[in-house]
């Protein structure tokens, strides 16, 4: 590998090294608790971009087309962090209770996407 396909990787862990003091820092200084205005408007936006991630792979996968590995794994990004926000602002009790099943739900579509990222792409189309 030629140091000019190198540097992005290298650039990569340093910010991986990085941020570690920033976690710490953060861990140190931030509240326990805020209040957080249009709260509905960020959930309602992370399904938006959910659904929109479920749409686009579909299609695109029906299609053939290899770019749905890339959509595919976008979405299982945006699944694992919709479940990781659902668990960690979720009160204790029933809340907790429905967000681990949220959670369980969106694993289960995060894996179906990491497989579609990490497979073939089936369809009419070309495949990768």
């Amino acid at each position: 590998m030629t140091v000019r396909k190198k540097w992005p990787l290298v650039l990569l862990g340093a910010t991986a090294v990085l941020l570690v003091p920033w976690m710490v820092l953060l861990a140190l200084t931030l509240p326990g608790s805020a209040r957080v205005d249009n709260w509905p408007l960020a959930w309602i936006g992370l399904d938006v971009l959910m659904a929109a991630g479920c749409a686009t792979t579909a299609l695109l996968g029906l299609r053939g087309d290899p770019r749905a590995r890339l959509t595919a794994s976008a979405t299982a990004a945006t699944a694992a962090l919709d479940a990781w926000f659902d668990i960690t602002t979720a009160g204790t009790g029933a809340p907790l209770a429905e967000a681990l099943l949220c959670a369980a739900a969106e694993a289960v579509l995060a894996a179906a996407c990491v497989r579609l990222a990490l497979g073939k792409v089936h369809g009419r189309g070309r495949t990768p």
